[in-house]
């Protein structure tokens, strides 16, 4: 039974199993793991955890599917990610549905998340032009040198809860354009959107084999790690996660990738438009709930206008329409679990306890009928945090904003240059001459100039710096490309009459 099928009977609990070699495959490994819907606080389904062999099984079909489709021709490879774009586009209601069931997302930030994955894809669609070489005649006496970028082989993702669609379209298209096959390891906490993208991909075109899901908690992920014919993994999650990931998947020799944390700063300035700084912070602050790593969730308050900015922030977070995401209009609707939520207001009592202002309490608010259950938390607002304090330490991952007040421009740069995160930032300002500055000297790998959430577009590149990123390699863009291929160079010369004799020495092309 398909994906869609599944979810179509609202008074059953569903279960989500794998999709290996073209086929849904039910878990086979007894074990699994429960799926919320955070509105309600129900238990929506169950999914199954992936053993050992599952994997091996997912590998196995993504290992014989390589040899062939590593040798179709890039207009093909192209004209197939064409047939998938305009599917998911046709199912983009569908798609959407299961992001607000099972992560909790509003509507719109659904349909906001499908759209920067399309994106992706569209992107991926011109890999005739991107794989493009680089070729130079006569680098030598009748001797010719060019460069190519071929694919790695069988390669995974591993994506998180929070983007259950974006992150596998951030990965998923540029890998099997570039000619690898892959195993896709979706979060545990809401699978059904990253399966069902990849029942369409199949739907669309694309090979038996090519794309396989695999579901499953660390057991699955420890094999995804060491499996031998896994030439190179992608991942995202918390940083000590990550660095786990990261130096667990070099140690058996493989290309990683793996985005951590973030704690992104935003600098306010005296000059700045305030009342869009405002409106920009709190989108930023407390969309998707605050579950997003490019959240802003520190805001530098510099020079005299921190009470104003306060209170201008206070009145809007009070503002915010907080409610079941289905329901259109809502602005923020509830945290992904439970045991999230209580992660999420445990941090909260603890910056009341160091000694920060909690200017707007979100604990306090209480959701409509049939929603009292759900994991909601309202927007919380800090005011005068320090960076000895928890809250400005940690990623919460949640509705929580945090204001830290500073004298100067230096002394605001200085902050954000002194955290461990360095994944995205912005400045408000009117100067130009100063955000320059403040883009130059900033330690942080995406950069906003008066834009509060600097995601880069598919044509460009995503990552952080610091403890944000382990590995070289950026997501998606060029630097997709080149994570997902490996860089061969051929050097060639014909027979000919005078060919230069014997030659013992290192070789020239003089």
């Amino acid at each position: 039974m398909s994906v869609e099928a599944q979810h179509s009977n609202a008074t059953s609990v569903y279960e989500v199993g794998h999709f290996i070699d073209g086929k849904l495959v039910q878990g086979s490994s007894g074990r699994w793991g429960d799926i919320a819907q955070p509105a309600k606080g129900e238990l929506a389904g169950r999914v199954a955890f992936a053993s050992a062999a599952e994997v091996d099984a997912a590998v196995a079909a993504a290992h014989r599917a390589f040899v062939e489709w590593s040798q179709v021709p890039l207009v093909k490879r192209a004209a197939i990610l064409f047939r998938c774009h305009d599917v998911l586009v046709e199912h983009q209601d569908e798609l959407a549905a299961l992001l607000v069931k099972e992560h909790g997302k509003v509507w719109e930030d659904a349909l906001g998340e499908l759209g920067r994955g399309f994106e992706v894809v569209e992107f991926a669609c011109g890999i005739p032009q991107l794989l493009k070489g680089e070729f130079n005649e006569q680098v030598g006496p009748g001797i010719d040198s060019w460069s190519v970028r071929q694919p790695l082989g069988v390669v995974a993702a591993i994506t998180p809860f929070n983007f259950p669609a974006m992150l596998p379209l951030w990965t998923v298209p540029i890998a099997v354009a570039c000619g690898n096959t892959m195993i896709l390891k979706p979060s545990e906490r809401d699978p059904s959107c990253g399966l069902r993208l990849v029942e369409l991909f199949s739907e669309a075109g694309l090979p038996d084999g090519v794309l396989n899901v695999v579901n499953g908690d660390k057991e699955a992920v420890d094999r995804i790690l060491e499996h031998p014919d896994i030439e190179a993994v992608s991942f995202v999650g918390s940083t000590p996660v990550a660095e786990h990931v990261y130096r667990t998947g070099c140690a058996q020799g493989k290309r990683m990738q793996a985005l951590g944390g973030a704690k992104n700063h935003a600098v306010v300035m005296p000059d700045a438009d305030l009342d869009m700084a405002v409106d920009s912070l709190v989108g930023a602050a407390y969309g998707s709930a605050g579950e997003r790593c490019m959240s802003i969730s520190v805001v530098v308050a510099v020079g005299d206008i921190g009470d104003e900015l306060v209170r201008k922030l206070g009145d809007k977070a009070r503002a915010l329409r907080i409610g079941n995401g289905m329901e259109r209009g809502n602005d923020m609707g509830p945290l992904v679990t439970r045991q999230h939520l209580d992660r999420v207001t445990g941090l909260v009592e603890r910056g009341v306890e160091e000694g920060a202002e909690l200017v707007v309490d979100g604990r306090e608010f209480r959701p409509g009928e049939g929603l009292e259950n759900g994991f909601f938390l309202g927007g919380c607002l800090f005011d005068r945090v320090t960076p000895e304090m928890s809250i400005y330490q940690q990623e919460i991952f949640g509705p929580v904003l945090s204001v830290v007040r500073a004298d100067s421009f230096d002394e605001a740069l200085r902050l954000v240059n002194e955290h461990e995160f360095g994944n995205g930032t912005a400045i408000f300002t009117r100067d130009g001459d100063l955000a320059r500055t403040f883009a130059n000297r900033v330690q942080v790998g995406m950069v906003g100039l008066n834009v509060p959430i600097p995601v880069p577009l598919a044509f460009h590149s995503f990552g952080g710096w610091k403890r944000s990123l382990f590995g070289s390699d950026h997501m998606y863009g060029p630097e997709g490309v080149r994570f997902f291929t490996r860089l061969k160079t051929m050097t060639a010369r014909w027979p000919s009459a005078d060919h230069g004799g014997v030659n013992p020495h290192f070789p020239s092309m003089k």
